[in-house]
């Protein structure tokens, strides 16, 4: 209801007829800064673009003709996002003047039909990102522009940045938001440059003491979103660093902090674990945002994120990433996952069995959020928290709805032969009255990674359960390993891109080999999925036993 309010009274005010009058004031005479952003681009996407052609989030739309793609609907709402948010700029200005000068008039064109306040695109979720991505390229669009048009993108961008300052800072793109108003004041000039600048420079401390947890975990738990804001915060660097600027000592501290959180959810090959919001992010986007000149940048990767829940563990060869925590709540959940104690493996730099992967920008995939998609068990196939769909789940940002339940761990390392990881969680309690605990123990000598299953019962205030459930635990491989199914069904030989091969046994019942999917680079990629199925009485316990080892020779 707090939401609603706050955003009806936005809406009454913003939407009045004389409110864009309220945004006036100086307009910058020019562009002074060009920050350098490190995450890579797409030509092919913006080649697709200068034919009147965007794939965005997975859709598609055709403007060829008109070539306006702001007067007409978008085919989804994680395509509006995407549009709005600019995010196809700088694909679009790696094909030089041709790129720019279309970007100037894909941006007169924008002007034209939403330069007044509406609530999606000048929305908490969309303006901040939009006009990061404005300022990384405003000085290059003015050179190719008319003096009318420059004066227009000047005007526009500083109004932005004055509604910009009246949002809300209760909302998952607080930190966005700070980081907007900053490079603004370090693009624009004169004045109106200095008063974004600082104003900005003021809430980004306050921001990031929220945002990033002490061991340099993102508070949304998402990896993703932890790289993203380490990209953001070296655009804050740059920029300051061209104007001349000094650097304030608390950024470095941060940028330091979020590195290490992105190497320890970092595979072998540089890519990405696919964590609580998180699509599969390969090398070539991550590894930019790691290079650095000082030696802190070299520092060693921690195996326990405390602060996170996340843990890793290594054997001669494999690699396992734990989420040992539960999904957020609040503003923060907006990227939050129901998968609890699910994993990644990696043999080598081969990734073996990986998360299906999602993002806030898929928001037609809410599927994949969901505890029946991850590494996990799951009970009758039932959900324990499910994704906010609606007008109620827009207003709270697609969060997660359901009973809550505490995931609860302990790590034992004996020295120079394993390590053991015992989790536990209650969310099926209310609904089978059984507990789930997982052991995960990675044998360093053998190179092995030994997992068990247990469903244990506990008292529940429930009455009428069933007597017995069926159970699934599954594994969904990278797509490109391949699986087979050996003759005695207790086994299944894994082959990864590298050629070497890894068994996973296991004493379940049943054994399936499935299709499954994984997100990479905002679309889908079919996979494989192991599923293992059994029986659960509810009045005593069970057992299910794997193990993951290499097939020598």
């Amino acid at each position: 209801m707090g939401v609603l309010l706050r955003k009806q009274i936005g809406a009454e005010l913003f939407g009045m007829p004389g409110y864009r009058l309220t945004l006036k004031g100086r307009t910058p005479d020019g562009f002074l800064a060009a920050p350098h952003d490190g995450r890579p681009v797409q030509p092919l996407m913006g080649k697709a673009i200068l034919s009147g052609r965007f794939h965005l989030s997975n859709a598609r739309m055709s403007v060829q003709g008109s070539g306006d793609p702001w007067n007409r609907p978008s085919p989804t709402r994680a395509f509006a996002v995407e549009l709005h948010r600019y995010v196809w700029l700088s694909s679009l200005m790696a094909h030089g003047d041709e790129g720019t000068r279309e970007a100037v008039r894909l941006f007169i064109l924008w002007h034209k039909t939403f330069r007044n306040w509406t609530p999606f695109s000048w929305g908490e979720e969309v303006l901040p990102r939009r006009l990061i991505n404005l300022s990384l390229f405003a000085r290059r669009m003015a050179g190719l522009a008319a003096p009318d048009e420059v004066h227009l993108l000047a005007q526009s961008m500083a109004e932005q940045g004055r509604h910009l300052l009246r949002l809300s800072q209760q909302t998952p793109w607080v930190a966005q938001q700070a980081v907007a108003l900053v490079l603004l004041g370090c693009v624009l000039s004169g004045g109106v440059g200095d008063g974004f600048r600082k104003r900005g420079l003021s809430r980004l401390p306050k921001v990031l003491k929220k945002v990033v947890l002490p061991d340099g975990s993102h508070a949304s738990r998402s990896p993703e979103q932890g790289l993203d804001l380490l990209y953001d915060l070296l655009l804050v660097e740059d920029a300051l660093s061209q104007r001349g600027m000094a650097v304030p000592d608390y950024l470095d501290h941060y940028i330091d902090r979020l590195m290490r959180f992105v190497r320890a959810c970092s595979h072998p090959d540089g890519s990405l674990c696919a964590f609580q919001g998180s699509e599969s992010i390969l090398e070539d986007h991550v590894v930019p945002a790691l290079v650095r000149t000082d030696q802190k940048a070299s520092a060693a990767v921690p195996n326990v994120l405390e602060h996170g829940r996340y843990h890793r563990m290594t054997g001669r060869s494999l690699s396992v990433f734990v989420d040992a925590g539960e999904s957020k709540t609040g503003v923060m959940g907006y990227a939050a996952c129901d998968q609890p104690m699910a994993f990644e493996v990696s043999g080598g730099r081969d990734k073996l069995i990986v998360l299906p992967g999602w993002s806030p920008s898929q928001s037609d995939q809410e599927g994949f959020r969901v505890i029946n998609a991850g590494n996990t068990l799951t009970l009758s196939e039932r959900p324990i928290l499910s994704p906010m769909t609606g007008r109620i789940g827009e207003m709270l940002n697609f969060g997660l709805e359901g009973p809550r339940y505490k995931l609860r761990s302990r790590r034992v390392e004996a020295e120079d032969s394993g390590v053991l990881l015992e989790m536990e969680h209650e969310g099926w309690r209310d609904t089978f009255g059984l507990k789930h605990e997982r052991r995960l123990y990675v044998d360093a000598h053998r190179d092995e990674l030994r997992g068990e299953e247990r469903l244990t019962p506990m008292e529940t205030k429930q009455k009428d359960l069933p007597v017995e459930a069926t159970f699934t635990v599954r594994f969904l491989l990278h797509p490109e390993v391949q699986a087979s199914l050996a003759r005695d069904r207790k086994s299944v030989l894994l082959r990864g891109p590298g050629g070497r091969g890894w068994w996973l046994r296991h004493d379940a019942r049943d054994v399936m080999l499935e299709p499954g999917w994984v997100f990479e680079r905002g679309g889908a990629r079919k996979s494989v999925l192991i599923v293992l199925r059994g029986t659960a009485r509810l009045d005593s316990p069970t057992r299910v036993r794997w193990k993951l080892s290499p097939a020598e020779g």
